[in-house]
């Protein structure tokens, strides 16, 4: 007997009709972290703003850092808005623009004096002559701390072009001293001490500290893009990946999807031969019980049977292969050599059954009639791996102890019990620490549809606690 699920709803199904809802998940995923790029940015710019605040009133005296506080005010409410308006449909363009006011608002502040009165009497061209340029820089480290790598180079783009015009149009001004109206009128070439004696002028303006503050800002701004660039492509990734593996895991049980979605290797897939041990449950007497029960209550009990059945599986590691209707198989040890197989089957078949007993509780206590799951376990080698053409495939366990598996959850009734598995599967158990007191004493049992017999053992269930044997159901 070949048990599989299929793989042409993943290759096929999965991998066209899903599409399209992947890279709109992948998108939406996207813009959830770029706007929790924003709300960190923000937080960020609010820190320096508080931090220059101080800096301001520490630096600068009394009533001057009024004026730069109120400008900081203002700075803050630009960054204000764009925030509010992050969920706006139109909140990249309003971004966008908002950044063209800081890179306009700071420009403006370090270039013009203060009003007359609280400033320093100096010549304009002095403002642009000290560090105050660094300020702007600040706005690309914000712009940085979002995944949008046209965010930063938006940026980096309008600190240049604010601060390109604002020099320029300094340097343009009638009393501004300019190096080469110096080498006009006193010729060509300039002595050393002349030169020295323009360059500390308050009034001179040099292009040659512009074009070095815009080459480092240009590279600055670029090694920015292509950090935030390489983080956006790591952040893609991994959002495709979970959100592959989240649509694999509906089909499969998870550590398929996670061999699937990582692909670590390329022999994925590829026919070998493992000890495998292989579990068979079927909820007993279900068709009576369906034949009794309104269609939406037969859905809502196999919902549940499904989602608690499931998280028993997984908890101990198992692969759930495939659902059978009202049962369901799982294998032990399919993707990776486990010698733990047998004891982990044997383990997640008592915890099935105990979970089964706290449900008929629950079940008992609110007038629903009690059900019953019948358990066929065995382990031994099989063939794992994936056959198929190129447009569908299946991974498969193809093996005699599969229909074993199957023939002995079938024998439950027959043996009385609700757990029945080879003797071997039970002794491979023990000796890796999984204790069978509660199963009988082995005995031969012959399956149908085999001329050989088997050794089996038997679990006869839980008695005490109400749990309804599967000749009882």
């Amino acid at each position: 007997m070949t048990a599989h699920f299929s793989f042409a709803r993943l290759v096929a199904g999965f991998g066209s009709l899903r599409a399209v809802d992947v890279a709109g998940r992948v998108r939406r995923v996207l813009r959830e972290q770029e706007e929790a790029g924003l709300v960190f940015a923000f937080r960020a710019r609010l820190i320096a703003t508080v931090v220059v605040s101080l800096w301001l009133l520490a630096l600068v005296p009394f009533p001057r850092n009024l004026y730069y506080l109120s400008v900081v005010l203002v700075f803050f409410g630009l960054g204000y808005v764009p925030y509010r308006l992050r969920r706006h449909r139109y909140a990249l363009l309003i971004k966008l623009c908002f950044i063209l006011l800081d890179a306009a608002l700071v420009t403006l502040v370090v270039v013009l004096p203060p009003p007359e009165g609280i400033g320093v009497d100096w010549p304009i061209q002095t403002r642009i002559r000290a560090t105050e340029y660094l300020y702007l820089l600040l706005l690309l480290a914000e712009a940085s701390l979002t995944y949008s790598p046209l965010m930063v180079v938006w940026t980096g783009a309008a600190i240049m072009g604010a601060w390109s015009l604002a020099v320029t149009t300094i340097y343009a001004l009638p009393d501004t001293l300019r190096f080469r109206d110096v080498a006009a009128r006193h010729g060509a070439p300039v002595s050393d001490a002349l030169a020295l004696q323009t360059i500390y002028d308050p009034r001179y303006v040099g292009l040659t500290q512009l074009w070095t503050q815009m080459i480092l800002t240009a590279l600055f701004t670029g090694l920015l893009a292509c950090a935030v660039f390489r983080a956006r492509t790591t952040l893609l990734s991994r959002v495709r990946g979970e959100v592959v593996r989240a649509d694999l895991a509906r089909y499969v049980s998870p550590d398929v999807a996670d061999a699937l979605a990582a692909r670590a290797h390329s022999s994925f897939g590829a026919p070998r031969e493992r000890v495998v041990a292989v579990l068979f449950a079927d909820l007993v007497g279900f068709t009576g019980l369906a034949e009794r029960l309104r269609p939406e209550a037969v859905l809502a009990l196999l919902k549940t049977f499904r989602e608690r059945s499931c998280a028993v599986v997984f908890e101990h590691g198992g692969t759930l292969d495939k659902f059978l209707g009202d049962g369901f198989m799982a294998t032990f040890g399919c993707l990776t050599d486990e010698p733990g197989a047998p004891r982990a089957a044997l383990a997640c078949a008592l915890d099935l059954q105990a979970g089964m007993a706290r449900w008929n509780a629950e079940r008992q206590a609110a007038g629903e009639p009690l059900i019953a799951l019948s358990i066929g376990l065995h382990c031994g080698p099989v063939v794992v791996g994936t056959i198929g053409a190129q447009q569908r495939v299946e991974f498969t366990v193809v093996g005699d102890v599969v229909n074993v598996a199957s023939r002995l959850q079938q024998a439950t009734r027959d043996l009385g019990g609700a757990i029945v598995a080879s003797a071997s599967c039970i002794a491979a158990a023990e000796r890796s620490g999984q204790p069978a007191h509660d199963f009988s004493e082995s005995r031969e049992f012959r399956l149908r549809g085999r001329s050989q017999p088997i050794r089996v053992r038997v679990w006869s269930g839980l008695p005490a606690t109400g749990f309804p044997r599967p000749s009882d159901a």
